[in-house]
């Protein structure tokens, strides 16, 4: 039987599933558990495995909130015998990197980083991969950076493209784009590294969000995918994250 850690979100639907398994089952401490049960929607789910991926363990996710992309459906039945068919997925986050009054924060992404104008005025950036320079002075609302994990949430609204799982590929998409007008954006290797610079700091400033966590007045943002850190997650046989995106894609506007 698996030694499992459970741990819940604030939702009435998540503390009604805490209520019945934690009457059922022992919840073991994090490093001694096989897998970790993560109970409600997606931003815990994405919170959760910041919070625990140094113990280097599978996360197994029940949807307990509204959409949960990232999680299995809500079902008590059979919980173990699902755990144990589930399959992996192995998913890499984009590390955010930039320097705030001489200290240097450094923050990971599993979904997105985006890069959004702080005030009324537009946001002016540059745009490089590695040492090319991709776009001189990209002026709007902003630039998202995207995860094949992440396409599919903020990324898909501002018409990034879907990104398959396997492909190795991370998209950058403006949002908003003033100008250039038709820019639709780029989608590069998994082992670029992109550097984008706020070309108006003091009139043009602008916050650096990484998945939920807000970095204000960010001058020169260093952003790539972290090969080195590997989150494990676990899903249902029909419910694999690579079907999840392929249905996305295929998927009919409407």
């Amino acid at each position: 039987m698996y030694k499992i850690h459970f741990t819940f979100d604030k939702s009435h639907k998540a503390e009604n599933f805490k209520r019945i398994l934690l009457n059922k089952y022992f919840n073991y401490s994090p490093n001694k558990c096989d897998v970790i049960l993560v109970a409600g929607g997606d931003g815990y789910m994405l919170k959760t495995l910041k919070r625990y991926y140094k113990y280097q363990k599978p996360f197994y996710g029940v949807n307990c909130g509204s959409y949960g992309f990232l999680m299995n459906n809500y079902n008590l039945k059979n919980l173990f015998e699902k755990i144990k068919k589930s399959k992996q997925t192995i998913i890499n986050p984009l590390i955010l990197k930039t320097k705030i009054k001489n200290v240097t924060k450094k923050i990971i992404a599993i979904n997105e980083i985006s890069l959004f104008r702080q005030s009324r005025q537009t946001a002016s950036l540059s745009l490089k991969i590695g040492k090319k320079m991709i776009l001189k002075n990209l002026i709007g609302d902003g630039v998202m950076v995207s995860t094949p994990a992440g396409s599919t949430a903020y990324n898909m609204s501002v018409h990034g493209p879907i990104l398959s799982l396997n492909s190795k590929k991370i998209s950058i998409a403006p949002i908003s784009a003033f100008r250039p007008r038709r820019w639709r954006g780029k989608i590069v290797s998994d082992k670029s590294k992109i550097i984008i610079k706020n070309l108006n700091p003091k009139k043009r400033p602008i916050s650096a969000v990484a998945d939920n966590i807000e970095v204000r007045n960010a001058r020169t943002i260093h952003i790539k995918i972290n090969h080195k850190i590997r989150f494990n997650l676990l899903y249902d046989k029909n419910r694999s994250l690579q079907k999840k995106i392929k249905l996305e894609q295929l998927r009919k506007e409407t």
